[in-house]
């Protein structure tokens, strides 16, 4: 399977990006480019987007990239610098960045950038790639 196939095989069974409504817009080995608009009931308490959810966005961006090659790969440790708050109706794409390949270890940045093409947060992801294949 190429890169394509193997992201909406990914993304056919994944609930919880659909619920996001994450949208595919690039797709290629390492390169993942998301888009999702911000919605009522993803705000928190002081009426912006939980980061939970801007998380769980470059999450799912790391999983498509790092799982392109066709070898499965999960998530061994991450983090996020959240940088500018993000209101209902914003629309947030990520932009991620292969920094490392090896047999066994993937590195990556995430920009998440809103509508105006500010950088509201920060990730970086680093996943075991297995031995099995999709």
């Amino acid at each position: 399977m190429d890169a394509k196939q193997i992201v909406h095989k990914m993304f056919d069974n994944d609930a919880f990006s659909k619920w996001l409504g994450i949208e595919l817009v690039e797709i290629g080995e390492g390169i993942s480019v998301l888009k999702m608009l911000v919605r009522k009931e993803m705000l928190n308490g002081f009426d912006v987007l939980h980061g939970g959810i801007t998380y769980s966005l470059a999450d799912s961006s790391l999983a498509f990239a790092s799982n392109s090659y066709g070898r499965k790969s999960m998530s061994i440790e991450t983090s996020i610098s959240h940088t500018l708050p993000c209101k209902e109706g914003d629309v947030l794409t990520t932009k991620t960045i292969e920094r490392s390949l090896t047999n066994r270890i993937g590195i990556y940045d995430i920009s998440v950038l809103n509508q105006d093409n500010k950088v509201v947060a920060l990730f970086k992801g680093t996943v075991y790639r297995s031995d099995k294949e999709w």
